[in-house]
């Protein structure tokens, strides 16, 4: 066994290899397909993904995934890179930082055959969502404790879940949104990946009685506002990116449009469910939300850029990561 350094698998949800029509079928294909994403009976399952949901959605989805790409490509694999080098500067030679996706490129079973051919005897996982959900930080540890198994001698797993309680985090984000000035602005909407309602309560991690997801967002959201000294009518939660009524609510493009009747034609938009900017902060808010508010008569809405590489959440993940291999 190899005991010289310790790996860390950093993860995420993941990005299609090219904005193109079979890219994106692909990866949607292995996305929707995970019983914990879509949590419906397997042969019910099968069916919505692969004969409704991905035909009536991938031209739709290619076309998001084009206004997303860049030079460089999808912003979500090209920050994560920044940030699994940046990160690994700052933890040194004791460490070897990898970055794998749940779902597409990098994928995580190439990151765990190289920890594997290196013969690590453990590695410290951290599924980058900062609230636990069963279809973010659960299948991650799920699909990385099936590869593992399949390994002759597998190495002991370090597990770090969910970590919107550290105060890190919220000072983070909070000292992101000061770069816009928030006291400029007539309101702010802090905004969370939806759920299916019937996940909201399963998506609970071990040992944490009387948790669901909406309300560790919930939480979320009061310790920003705590740090941006923000009052309970300074700010609401929301919700985005559903795919039916029956999610969680209320949904944050209601609630835009609500505030502009209330006359607030400045939103500044906080998305604490997503440390890296990815499709659901460039183009859902930054475009799409943006678009339709001024469309209806408001003046600006902006979107906070991501924790994505910037030091004070470099910062926190290497104290996370040093603090579980000490507690070992």
């Amino acid at each position: 066994m190899n005991t010289k350094k310790t790996p860390v698998l950093l993860m995420n949800v993941g990005s299609p290899d090219a904005p193109t029509v079979p890219a994106v079928r692909r990866f949607l294909s292995e996305f929707l397909n995970d019983k914990r994403v879509i949590d419906l009976p397997w042969l019910l399952r099968k069916f919505l993904v692969n004969l409704i949901i991905i035909p009536f959605r991938v031209k739709n989805s290619t076309q998001l995934y084009q206004q997303l790409w860049t030079e460089k490509g999808s912003a979500l694999i090209y920050i994560s890179e920044e940030l699994k080098n940046k990160l690994q500067t700052k933890l040194g030679d004791d460490f070897e930082v990898f970055m794998g996706m749940r779902y597409g490129n990098p994928h995580y079973k190439k990151a765990l055959a190289e920890i594997k051919e290196k013969s690590y005897k453990e590695v410290i996982v951290l599924p980058l969502y900062p609230q636990h959900a069963l279809s973010t930080t659960e299948t991650s540890f799920v699909a990385v404790e099936e590869e593992v198994r399949k390994f002759k001698n597998p190495p002991k797993l370090l597990k770090i879940g969910q970590f919107y309680q550290n105060p890190k985090f919220a000072q983070a984000f909070a000292e992101q949104a000061k770069k816009y000035k928030p006291e400029t602005f007539d309101h702010i909407l802090i905004s969370f990946h939806g759920l299916p309602i019937r996940q909201d309560a399963k998506s609970k991690p071990k040992n944490v009685p009387d948790y669901s997801y909406s309300k560790a967002c919930c939480e979320t959201s009061q310790l920003i506002a705590k740090e941006l000294n923000l009052s309970e009518t300074d700010y609401t939660i929301g919700f985005q990116s559903r795919l039916s009524k029956n999610w969680l609510t209320p949904f944050s493009d209601e609630i835009i449009m609500e505030k502009l009747k209330e006359g607030k034609k400045r939103i500044l938009v906080l998305a604490p469910a997503f440390v890296t900017d990815c499709l659901e902060t460039i183009v859902e808010i930054e475009y799409e939300y943006a678009e339709e508010f001024v469309k209806n008569g408001g003046e600006k809405l902006l979107l906070v850029s991501s924790l994505n590489a910037e030091n004070l959440w470099i910062d926190m993940l290497a104290d996370m990561i040093t603090e579980r291999k000490n507690r070992n």
